[in-house]
């Protein structure tokens, strides 16, 4: 008997780093596949990479950007999807101010390189806790740095150019599962107790002491979560 087919979709500037201890935990028991996002500019094309190498059925945990992209697959083959949760993403559209920041982010990737992003970037995604953390925040920085700035570009013209997809919300019936860190400054856990509101079917668990990047802040957290989700029977 095969085993379940899972994607694990990451964020901006992430790849498969950022799932490693959930590809640890969750290899034996389901296939996964980590689709990259590098190279694309907009959430369209984005789900568009996905389902051309997807099974007919699979489940979807995705991060940050990644759920985003999610959003969209459910969006448009909710038949084909099985468990399917998001950590660390957000639905609203553009908001006051965030073109400006991105266009910061690309001034300072121009003038310094990724690596003066990496500067920026880390400390904010992580929770005061773990900013010291020299281990953890030298794996994010090898990841961020494993991409070139056209794919910081891309990935902010998707952002800039997405679809208000908190419209979509109160059509859904598929069962949504929500992570957040509770101290989430990218996307805040208001953002997901909204998102949670809004679903029919869904459920929010808030990890304490945690930032954005909570498959590698909080990885036993997250692992007892998708362990428990991904194997319940579907509906």
């Amino acid at each position: 008997m095969s085993r379940p087919f899972v994607f694990l979709l990451p964020g901006m500037l992430c790849d498969a780093t950022v799932w490693q201890a959930q590809i640890a935990a969750l290899s034996t028991d389901f296939t996964l596949a980590v689709p990259l996002f590098r190279g694309f500019d907009s959430f369209d094309t984005m789900a568009d990479h996905v389902l051309a190498h997807a099974p007919p059925s699979f489940s979807v945990v995705a991060h940050s950007m990644g759920g985003r992209v999610a959003m969209e697959i459910l969006r448009r083959v909710p038949e084909r999807v099985g468990h399917f949760i998001v950590m660390g993403t957000g639905v609203h559209p553009l908001y006051p101010g965030e073109t400006e920041r991105n266009r910061r982010l690309l001034e300072i990737a121009a003038d310094g390189g990724l690596e003066a992003v990496a500067d920026i970037w880390i400390p904010f995604m992580l929770h005061p806790d773990r900013s010291a953390d020299t281990a953890l925040t030298a794996v994010i920085r090898s990841m961020v740095l494993g991409n070139k700035i056209d794919d910081l570009r891309g990935q902010l013209h998707a952002a800039e150019h997405r679809q208000d997809q908190s419209r979509y919300l109160a059509t859904m019936r598929h069962k949504v599962h929500i992570v957040c860190g509770d101290n989430d400054n990218w996307n805040p856990a208001g953002l997901h107790r909204r998102m949670h509101e809004q679903l029919a079917d869904s459920v929010l668990e808030v990890i304490p002491r945690c930032g954005h990047m909570a498959p590698m802040e909080k990885p036993d957290a997250i692992n007892a979560l998708l362990l428990q989700w991904l194997n319940k029977p579907l509906p």
